[in-house]
């Protein structure tokens, strides 16, 4: 393992418990970016850097080596580590480091709110304001990562109370 990394990072996933005896561990993304993963990737933890030897899906999970873990000691040595990764450029692909603190305005040019947090949802994520109002991502049209989320909504969105 090499020293920690000083850039700012995203969290990517998590270690998980030795999978056999010859240094395997599982890891469970919370990227959907299964990529993260590919050999030659270095991945970032409070202990230092990771390289990614192999990776293969498992489960829910990924079974993956690190170069230089070669033993289920050195493994165990690295359960619970949360990894992170510097963010992908992608300029089709909203992220969610990119949403949070945003300012939200309607087409129209109404100013709605900041960002709070995206909330996770089966049928598609949504942006919670800092008021509680809820907007789905489906709605967004256009965006300036960090600045302006503009979001084109149907009638009385808006209106519905966060409480109710």
């Amino acid at each position: 393992m090499s020293e920690p990394c000083s850039e700012p990072l995203l969290e990517i996933g998590r270690i998980g418990r030795p999978h056999g005896t010859g240094g395997e561990v599982t890891v469970t993304l919370v990227s959907n970016r299964p990529e993260r993963l590919a050999p030659g990737s270095e991945l970032h933890t409070d202990s230092g850097t990771l390289e990614v030897s192999a990776a293969r899906p498992h489960k829910q999970r990924h079974l993956v080596r690190f170069t230089g873990v070669d033993d289920r000691q050195a493994a165990e040595a690295l359960r619970g580590l949360v990894l992170r990764a510097a963010p992908i450029a992608d300029p089709d692909e909203l992220w969610v480091h990119e949403l949070i603190g945003a300012q939200v305005v309607e087409v129209s040019g109404t100013d709605r709110g900041r960002v709070a947090s995206v909330v996770a949802n089966p049928a598609g994520d949504l942006l919670e304001l800092l008021d509680g109002t809820l907007v789905p991502l489906r709605f967004v049209v256009d965006s300036v990562p960090g600045e302006r989320i503009e979001v084109e909504v149907p009638d009385g969105l808006f209106e519905v109370a966060p409480d109710s």
